[in-house]
């Protein structure tokens, strides 16, 4: 799949997302990447979907808007290709990876997204 074939399958996925959750998305934005670089910490065969990175809104005080960047939400093209056979599974793999990333902007964990079956 060519880059810009994997952009429109995330805008598709994006347009899926119900729209009272898209609008309460504050300061949000998303990017497309190849691979995740895992960190030094990291195991090397560490592979990721997707991740962000940002402060939680239910972890943000009064003073967290003065002058702060945009959250991020990263979708990692290549797991999602080599994990999906057809684009229809491609869109509901990267809607079901950015439903499970604004579940952490909204201050959810990986624990209760497991229990509720996003994880």
């Amino acid at each position: 799949m060519s880059p810009d074939d994997f952009e429109a399958a995330v805008d598709d996925a994006l347009n899926s997302i119900p729209e009272d959750l898209a609008k309460a998305m504050n300061n949000v934005a998303v990017f497309i990447e190849d691979e995740y670089i895992p960190g030094p910490h990291e195991d090397p065969e560490t592979e990721l979907l997707g991740l962000y990175d940002g402060t939680p809104l239910t972890e943000r005080d009064s003073w967290w808007g003065a002058g702060s960047l945009p959250d991020r939400i990263v979708i990692f093209s290549g797991p999602l290709t080599r994990m999906c056979e057809t684009r229809e599974e491609l869109v509901d793999e990267i809607r079901i990876t950015v439903i499970h990333e604004v579940a952490h902007h909204f201050g959810v964990d990986d624990a209760r997204l497991h229990e509720l079956g996003w994880g």
